[in-house]
């Protein structure tokens, strides 16, 4: 059975730094490209990051600079560092993991609320 378990989430100030984190079990984690998306209220799910198997990294236009994409092999987990985060930053944040060579491999998590807010 295969699970993600993001955690993390939370209510932040206006530039106050927060980590989320993503656990991953039942698959053979270095085998898939991993993912953040975010759904706020009212809106699409959008892509934050992604990062492939191989450590490359790709960012949503709106955070790049402020947020980093990174991922542990030996511990199954991929991390969203969230710097700088503004209020438009407020969203369920999704974990994803895409087999690298099987199209059909596409698993999410259940989501973390992150709040933006003073």
């Amino acid at each position: 059975q295969v699970q993600l378990v993001e955690s993390g989430g939370g209510l932040v100030q206006p530039g106050e730094s927060l980590r989320l984190s993503c656990i991953a079990s039942g698959i053979t984690f270095s085998m898939y490209v991993m993912a953040w998306y975010r759904q706020a209220p009212g809106k699409e799910r959008e892509l934050v990051a992604h990062i492939t198997t191989g450590g490359s990294t790709n960012y949503g236009d709106s955070v790049k600079g402020r947020f980093t994409i990174s991922r542990d092999n030996a511990k199954n987990t991929v991390y969203l560092q969230m710097n700088s985060p503004k209020p438009e930053d407020t969203a369920v944040y999704y974990c994803n993991a895409a087999h690298s060579r099987t199209a059909s491999r596409v698993y999410w998590g259940k989501g973390t609320l992150v709040t933006v807010s003073s």
